[in-house]
């Protein structure tokens, strides 16, 4: 199946405890169905100090549902993604607006 969310989009979370936040996608893992936010479902990992690290508490991003992932189209609504045919190509396009992503 074609992937709906891509690395690089803007997204907003439509559910979860940072619900209604917005980020950008670091990377996504479509096997889990799960995706990385930037700044988004954080949580402090606890790492030892090494030579070339500080240490202490860190956070970090951890992955979050696809389902729970809207993208934001042009006006700064969160949006479905459709797919659709552009002279031959392929092209994902903002189901609100119409425009392609």
């Amino acid at each position: 199946m074609a992937a709906k969310l891509r690395k690089g989009d803007k997204v907003r979370v439509l559910a979860g405890k940072d619900q209604g936040r917005e980020g950008e996608i670091v990377s996504v893992d479509p096997k889990a169905g799960k995706a990385v936010v930037e700044g988004v479902n954080m949580a402090i990992r606890h790492t030892r100090q090494s030579q070339t690290s500080q240490g202490g508490r860190i956070p970090k991003a951890m992955p979050i549902d696809l389902s729970n992932l809207a993208v934001i189209d042009g006006n700064g609504k969160a949006t479905r993604v459709g797919f659709r045919f552009d002279d031959g190509k392929k092209v994902r396009f903002a189901k609100t607006t119409g425009d392609v992503i």
